[in-house]
C-alpha cells in the first residue's frame, strides 16, 4: 500500500527534525565541551586507529561535528543522483546518458573520468553521473522538465535549491567546519529539496 501524500511528509519532517537535533546537540557538545551523544565504541580496523588521536584535540572534535553534515550531503547526492538516473532510464532506456544528457556535460564528465584513469586511481563509478557537480545535477532536470516536471513543481525552484546545495558543498567536501549559520542554511536547503517534490 502506498503512503499517503501526508505520511510521506510526517516522515520527511520526522527525519529533518531528527537531522536538526542532532545538529544542535553536536553543537552543545563542541560549544561546552561535553558529551550528550552516546558514541559507539569501535574495534581499531587499521592502522589509521593507531595514528587518528595523535590529531590535535580540537581537529578532531571538528571532524567529528562535521561527519555528520558529510552524511547528509552524501545521502542527498547519492539520492539526487539515483532519482534522476531511474527516471531518464525509465523514459529513455539503457542510453539515457548519450540521449538525454547535453552533450556538453557528456563531455565534460567523460574528461573527468579520463583524469581519474589517467591518475592511475580507482575509479570513483563507473556511471558518468556519479562525476557530475550539483550544478549538472540541475541542468540535467531541467533540460529534461517533460520528465521531471511531474516530480518537482519548478525549473526555478530546482535551480536554486541546486545552486544553494552546491555552495554548501565546498566546505564540506573541502574538510572546513561549517559556520553556524551554514548548518542551518544546509537543514533549510534539504528542506527545500524536498519541498520541491511536494
Amino acid at each position: 500500500m502506498k503512503p499517503s501524500a501526508e505520511q510521506v511528509g510526517a516522515i520527511r519532517l520526522f527525519g529533518l527534525t531528527g537531522v536538526a537535533l542532532q545538529t544542535e546537540l553536536q553543537a552543545i557538545e563542541q560549544e561546552f565541551g561535553v558529551t550528550v551523544r552516546l558514541e559507539e565504541a569501535r574495534e581499531p580496523s587499521d592502522s589509521t586507529d593507531i595514528y587518528y588521536p595523535q590529531f590535535e584535540e580540537k581537529v578532531r572534535k571538528e571532524a567529528a561535528s562535521m561527519a555528520r553534515h558529510y552524511e547528509i550531503f552524501y545521502s542527498l547526492e547519492t539520492s539526487i543522483r539515483r532519482l534522476i538516473e531511474q527516471r531518464l532510464e525509465e523514459a529513455g532506456g539503457g542510453e539515457w546518458w548519450t540521449q538525454k544528457v547535453p552533450p556538453a556535460l557528456v563531455n565534460g564528465v567523460a574528461d573527468r573520468m579520463q583524469r581519474e584513469i589517467d591518475a592511475a586511481v580507482t575509479l570513483r563509478s563507473t556511471k558518468p553521473i556519479d562525476f557530475t557537480t550539483f550544478g549538472e545535477l540541475g541542468e540535467i532536470i531541467k533540460t529534461n522538465w517533460d520528465i521531471f516536471g511531474d516530480t518537482f513543481n519548478s525549473p526555478k525552484a530546482v535551480e536554486k535549491v541546486m545552486a544553494n546545495l552546491n555552495a554548501l558543498r565546498g566546505p564540506i567536501a573541502h574538510c572546513s567546519p561549517l559556520a553556524a549559520d551554514e548548518v542551518v542554511r544546509l537543514q533549510l536547503s534539504l528542506r527545500d529539496w524536498f519541498r520541491l517534490m511536494e
